[in-house]
Order: structure tokens, then sequence, then C-alpha cells
């Protein structure tokens, strides 16, 4: 997943237990990634990108990040849109991180949306209407990380990071809530810091993946527009799941300043986002979390 992941358990436990649950946690990032990456033409994903027309069964993995990516894309009426695969890939977002190789995206003829997916939850099958690069980078990563938290449930307070977006439980080693610190997105230091006993933080910011050789371009795609939306520079959400911080964060960026706190409320979660003017919108209920 191209990002550096750390899982950490506060109490005492017997410590080869401890391992073998952390070991089990973080296995289901390399799982997560083996099913879901669009950059591996050896993952299930982008060989379901060459099945088009028909229904193909896919392992409950794949099914699950799939069908929440596409619930997600329905709620905020397109704003989050799991099929612009392609699209990233002719804009440069197309090299695995691993291998270094540059992956081919599958020919698409004309607009396509999540409109184009068709999915069959009893036999977990999955119809691409057209040709389609599905992409999960705002889910995957969410799935994998409340994968890793349910390995670790047994146990009362835990920590689990992956590049920033984390899921925390408990209390933290100096048996407070967790204290997050959100990086600011144009300059060293923290925007704000947040406390928590339970739940998921993720970002979505502009400077996270740049397109190359265009300066402003960056990784996040208004599915409406075909470009990167300047308005907004950052999101944070606070979510009871990391998958459901994760996308819709990536949904509040998308919508801008105005209506991004509006989506996360009627959805119930509460948001941070961070203007192109550094001007911070946020959901009414937001500072709560705020220390």
């Amino acid at each position: 997943m191209d990002t550096i992941v750390t899982a950490k358990v506060i109490e005492a436990a017997p410590d080869g237990e401890v391992r073998a649950a952390l070991d089990r946690a973080l296995g289901w990032f390399h799982e997560v990634e083996r099913v879901c990456s669009r950059f591996d033409p050896q993952s299930e994903l982008f060989q379901l990108s060459g099945e088009v027309g028909h229904s193909v069964q896919v392992s409950p993995l794949l099914f699950e990040a799939v069908q929440f990516a596409i619930e997600i894309a329905t709620i905020s009426g397109g704003l989050f849109d799991p099929t612009v695969g392609a699209e990233q890939a002719r804009r440069g977002f197309d090299r695995n991180y691993v291998t270094g190789e540059r992956i081919a995206p599958p020919h698409a003829d004309g607009k396509v949306s999540y409109q184009d997916v068709l999915l069959d939850s009893e036999r977990h099958a999955i119809t691409l209407r057209k040709p389609i690069l599905i992409d999960l980078g705002a889910v995957a990563k969410g799935l994998a990380i409340d994968l890793a938290a349910k390995e670790l449930a047994r146990y009362e307070s835990f920590c689990i990071d992956a590049g920033g977006d984390l899921y925390v439980s408990g209390l933290s080693e100096s048996r407070e809530a967790w204290r997050i610190g959100i990086e600011h997105p144009r300059s060293a230091g923290l925007i704000a810091t947040l406390e928590l006993s339970h739940g998921a933080v993720c970002t979505s910011g502009d400077y996270e993946r740049r397109r190359p050789g265009k300066g402003r371009e960056h990784h996040l795609l208004d599915p409406r527009t075909g470009a990167s939306p300047r308005q907004v520079i950052s999101c944070t959400v606070v979510a009871p799941t990391a998958m459901v911080a994760d996308a819709l964060s990536t949904a509040a960026f998308i919508a801008g300043p105005i209506e991004g706190p509006r989506l996360l409320a009627e959805h119930g979660v509460d948001g941070m986002l961070v203007g192109a003017d550094l001007e911070i919108t946020a959901t009414p209920l937001f500072n709560k979390w705020q220390v």
C-alpha cells in the first residue's frame, strides 16, 4: 500500500500470544493488497477489469470492498466513484510501487461510472457493463485497518497506524485517551490534535500524491470534471470504522468546504476540511474530538 503500517497492543498479555495476534493483524494488509490492488496485474481486482459483460464470482474480500465502494458512491451522488482507475492511470498514477513497473490500464470507451458496476450479493458476483478499472484506494486501506482491528479486538487497548490513518481502542501508554495529531497540509507541524478512545481517524490530502509533472494536480479526482479539486487541500474524518472514515474523507474532499461537512454530518460522522485559503470548516460536533 506504499505506506508504513504499525500496530501496538498496550495491555499486559503473554508475549507470544500478542506477537501472534499482531502478525495476523498486519497480515491483513498484505492480503487486502493482494486482492484489491489496481497496480498488480495478478491481483483479483485487476483481472476483474478484463471480464466485461458477464457475471464473475469473486472472493468475499473483494466483493465486500467493491460493494462498500459502490454504497459510498451511491450515498454521495457519485462524488466518490471507484470507477476512476483507468483515468487515474492515464494521469500518471500507474506505477507499481514495489516493482516500479508502469501498469497499462484497460481500454475504456466513453465515460464510465459506478452505475456500470452491477452486484449480485447472493452469488458474490460482479458484472462490469463496460471496460472498467476499479480503484479501491479510498477503501482498501480502511478495510485492512478494520480487519486488523478485529484481530486485536480481544485486547482492550491498541492502536493501528497505516500512514497516518488510524484505528484506536481503549487507552494509550499514559492511560489516557489516544492523542492524534493532524498534519498541517502546508507547513511543518500539526493543524489540530484529536482525542479518541475508540474509532478511526483518516485524512485525505492533496499533498499525499502529486500528478507527475503537473504541479497542483493530485491523485484525488472529481468524477464530475475529471480534474483535481482545488477548493479543499485536506479533509479529516472521525468515524466508527476506518473504511467509513477513509471513503467519506475522499467524498467530502471532493464535495468542497461547504457541502463536505454537510455530507459528513448527514451520514453521522464528524470531520474537518481545510480550504485552499487555510480556512477550516467542520461538522457541528467536530470540536468534541479536539484537545
